[in-house]
């Protein structure tokens, strides 16, 4: 029990600062067609939740969150970026990312990378039309703009989340090989 609480300490620990050090170092925005940059800062919310559980991602979305909302109020790069000093912006649609992607492998599990795929592209359109939900209801942009913007920015996103959620999660559990599985068993 000792152990189990360390690592689920660490590995958020460890899938935060990530999350940091991507979104201070801009590499985890990926300039886009469509004005908008593209978001991989969802990805170590996706797979703390799948290696450690909901409430994991739950806490690594609340430092994406924050960090979010920081960043947006000292160093926006586009006049977009202002809306993300409201909370309801920045923080609370990120709370959702783990829970949902979490749920969406658990559902799945017994098809290892079926599960790590529909985890990643369901985490990131969490993320993605959560935040343009908010957008819309705060009426920062018209109804109508949303659903191409989910399109343009989200089905990317969802991909390379996907992606990246089956190669870092395959290689923490050694997927497809011989050895021994690593990680938590839930």
């Amino acid at each position: 029990m000792v152990q189990e609480r360390t690592r689920k300490i660490v590995i958020t620990g460890v899938l935060s600062a990530i999350s940091i050090f991507l979104g201070m170092t801009r590499l985890g925005f990926i300039p886009w067609v469509s004005g908008a940059s593209l978001t991989i800062m969802q990805v170590p919310v996706i797979i703390g939740a799948v290696l450690e559980g909901p409430i994991v991602g739950f806490v690594i979305g609340l430092v994406f969150g924050v960090f979010s909302l920081i960043q947006a109020a000292v160093a926006p790069t586009g006049p977009a970026d202002v809306w993300f000093t409201n909370p309801l912006l920045s923080i609370l649609p990120r709370l959702f990312i783990g829970p949902v992607a979490w749920l969406i492998y658990r559902g799945l599990k017994r098809w290892e990378i079926p599960a790590l795929i529909a985890a990643g592209v369901g985490g990131s359109l969490t993320n993605t039309v959560l935040v343009l939900g908010m957008v819309g209801v705060l009426k920062l942009v018209p109804w109508a703009a949303i659903p191409p913007i989910i399109l343009a920015n989200g089905a990317p996103e969802s991909i390379v989340s996907a992606v990246l959620v089956v190669a870092v999660v395959g290689i923490w559990k050694q997927i497809g090989t011989k050895g021994e599985k690593s990680g938590s068993e839930f």
